[in-house]
């Protein structure tokens, strides 16, 4: 059982950079190349076409010139493993039963059952490989190249769960792998953008004459964040605008490959991030303007995310995306391109085909986009509306931390990783816990989610409470004690 609307057509011949692509073009009948890049925590202000003034970010900016933004695209969850498990599943993680965030602890992982999209282009024949952070199981079974994967150099888990935890002690050493082997531990942490930029680089090099899937999931900017010393103090956000900025650098040498071996105009290419911000860190965590809150959380900040699409010919030039849609749509839509089959069992994501090659009254897939945190149904959006059930989250816990600490660092005790919930997620990084009453914002006219119009809608508030219904029925929701009944299991050590 192993078994992304809206203008103008791009322009076939254009470059990145300074490189000419080389002049032998891919096969007519040869199925599209997919590079998906993948940052962790970067917020939705932390990219130059979506607002940001104080980063430099030209080469994702150029992708948004030569393709196309989505302003409204949702992870499944704020949070590190749930979100990858959605985007390679093309399910919402619940149903695949992966929350929260995977340690050097955890015995489960991926389930050997749920078939990923790099099964999918593995089965059509493509080379496929993923150079970052994995972080869908550390046990020998949920590696990647147990789960379609030709190659890997990764870290299992986030790079705070090492010696650089601000406040959790006795980590072990965090492991750097190849394939399934363990290569190095506590790797110069500066060099990862660089080291998986290259690994990519001669990835498409190698594979130029055959169709590739290239996932590119960075290690930044997670904290503790690290640039190499060709880009610190270059920016004007301190030292995590460097690490944006080599981010930035890194999308670019990928395009330029792509260019430069021809394969560009037969190439899908999406940027996008896991979550967002982790605000408790200040300075060390991004900017989730003019979203409210961040990582962690089921308001705008924590999972409408930065997303660019660009694919030449085939979407449209300079396009704006606003429909609602997200990571879960990523894996049928890229099946449906290459021609691969869904797999058997059920998905949550559908295929924005239509939306994303800019085809006339396309509109989003889904009635509903639905927002968990762990195993509580948060939040539901319809068009402009979204609705906010009674819950708990996670605030920042006074002023923002400083020099990678978070905030109230004096005052946190350490904690064992093993501590869950929100108190172990507040306790170990300088949050509190907050609670939000049943609210309802109409996004298209507050996107900072700042006012109530419950009261003023009841009508809408009804709707959105039935819709939620039947996915409580499936998925469970901790919020009302139901258990779920569509939701399969974990993978188990």
């Amino acid at each position: 059982m192993k078994s992304l609307l809206c203008l103008t057509l791009s322009l076939a011949g254009v470059i990145f950079g300074t490189a000419q692509p080389a002049t032998k073009p891919a096969g007519a009948n040869r199925p599209p190349n997919v590079v998906l890049i993948l940052t962790d925590d970067q917020g939705y202000g932390d990219v130059g076409c979506f607002g940001a003034r104080d980063v430099a970010t030209p080469n994702i900016d150029r992708l948004a010139r030569e393709g196309m933004r989505f302003t409204s695209f949702y992870v499944a969850q704020a949070v590190c493993t749930a979100s990858r498990a959605a985007l390679l599943t093309g399910c919402y993680a619940n149903r695949v039963g992966l929350f929260g965030a995977l340690n050097h602890t955890s015995v489960t992982g991926i389930h050997e059952d749920e078939t990923l999209l790099s099964e999918l282009c593995k089965q059509q024949g493509y080379a496929t490989a993923v150079f970052g952070k994995w972080h869908l199981g550390t046990l020998p079974k949920f590696n990647p190249t147990r789960h379609g994967f030709d190659e890997y150099l990764g870290i299992p888990y986030s790079n705070d769960n090492s010696k650089f935890h601000p406040s959790v002690r006795n980590m072990p050493p965090l492991p750097l792998y190849e394939g399934e082997r363990v290569v190095e531990t506590d790797f110069d942490q500066a060099q990862f953008t660089r080291r998986f930029t290259e690994r990519a680089v001669a990835f498409i090099r190698k594979n130029r004459e055959r169709p590739f899937f290239l996932y590119v999931p960075h290690v930044m900017p997670h904290v503790p964040i690290f640039a190499s010393p060709q880009f610190r103090r270059q920016s004007q956000r301190g030292l995590y605008g460097d690490v944006i900025e080599e981010l930035d650098w890194s999308v670019g040498e990928i395009v330029r490959a792509l260019n430069e071996t021809g394969v560009a105009n037969n190439t899908l290419v999406i940027f996008a991030s896991d979550n967002g911000p982790f605000l408790s860190y200040g300075a060390h965590a991004g900017s989730a303007k003019p979203l409210r809150e961040g990582k962690l959380t089921t308001f705008e900040g924590g999972v409408r995310v930065p997303c660019v699409m660009r694919w030449p010919g085939r979407i449209p030039s300079g396009a704006v995306c606003d429909e609602p849609v997200g990571t879960i749509d990523v894996l049928p839509t890229i099946a449906e391109l290459i021609g691969a089959r869904l797999p058997e069992k059920k998905l949550d994501g559908q295929s924005i085909r239509g939306p994303m090659l800019g085809e006339r009254g396309a509109r989003s897939p889904h009635e509903a986009l639905f927002f968990y945190a762990e195993g509580e149904l948060q939040a539901v959006r319809s068009g402009a509306w979204k609705l906010h059930f009674a819950h708990r989250y996670l605030t920042v816990d006074g002023e923002p931390g400083r020099d990678g600490k978070p905030a109230n660092w004096g005052k946190l005790q350490p904690n064992s990783i093993t501590l869950s919930g929100l108190e172990g997620i507040a306790s170990r990084h300088g949050y509190r816990i907050a609670r939000i009453e049943k609210s309802l914002f109409n996004l298209k006219e507050d996107i900072a989610e700042s006012r109530n119009v419950a009261a003023e809608h009841p009508d809408i508030v009804e709707r959105l409470e039935k819709l939620a219904e039947p996915v409580r029925e499936a998925l469970g929701d901790g919020l009302t004690g139901r258990s779920g009944k569509e939701v399969r299991p974990a993978g188990k050590g």
